[in-house]
């Protein structure tokens, strides 16, 4: 299937009732066609791997072959440079979310970015470091405890960041991290403890929200 095939057949799945049911979750309606993520993984897998229709597939600038474009890249083609680029036009959380979760962290700069992205200003930029660490975090099996560590700093940096988007993944972060092992789940909870004392209700919430995750979820030594 080449690019051409795959857009006649993502337009011909669109569904604006869908794009509707969407939007109420919080999903960006424009360039939408209101296709499943179950959906899209099914074409992936036809698809198969190929960096250059997903790239093709990202300056569609249709959201869902940017969800398709993450599923069919190729890792070990990511740049860095690619990584800017498609952060800075990502538009919807389940976009950046997709983005981070299937592709991003399988990238050797997947941790570096994280750091860079953390102080980025724009709110799904700054999410995007996140995702990333909750990626990692579930799926890096080979990282060290050290490497979840120096995030901490990080998560505590952002929870007084109040837009919506962030918040929820800086909390997500911290849970997924916790939820790795039990030394991680006591520094995790250490973490939340220190982040639940700032003057700051987005780091009130954070902290209540994964103590509560935590507590009701901790892994064995």
């Amino acid at each position: 299937m080449d690019y051409d095939e795959i857009i006649a057949r993502l337009k011909a799945m669109e569904n604006p009732a869908n794009v509707a049911g969407m939007s109420r979750f919080g999903i960006n309606s424009k360039n939408t066609l209101g296709i499943s993520v179950v959906t899209l993984r099914k074409i992936a897998r036809e698809v198969g791997k190929d960096h250059v229709i997903a790239t093709k597939l990202w300056s569609s600038e249709i959201h869902e072959a940017r969800i398709l474009a993450c599923f069919v890249a190729e890792p070990h083609k990511v740049t860095p440079a690619l990584m800017n680029r498609w952060v800075k036009d990502f538009d919807s959380w389940d976009v950046c979310d997709q983005c981070c979760m299937n592709l991003f962290d399988k990238t050797p700069y997947a941790y570096e970015k994280v750091k860079e992205w953390s102080v980025r200003k724009e709110e799904f930029v700054r999410r995007a470091a996140f995702a990333l660490m909750a990626g990692l975090a579930v799926h890096d099996k080979k990282a060290s405890n050290q490497n979840f560590q120096r995030f901490f700093p990080i998560i505590k940096a952002s929870s007084t960041d109040s837009r919506n988007y962030v918040k929820k993944a800086v909390n997500w972060a911290l849970r997924q991290i916790g939820k790795r092992n039990a030394f991680l789940h006591r520094e995790a909870m250490r973490a939340a403890a220190e982040i639940a004392k700032m003057d700051s209700s987005s780091a009130r919430w954070i902290a209540a929200d994964a103590i509560r995750e935590l507590k009701s979820k901790t892994p064995r030594d």
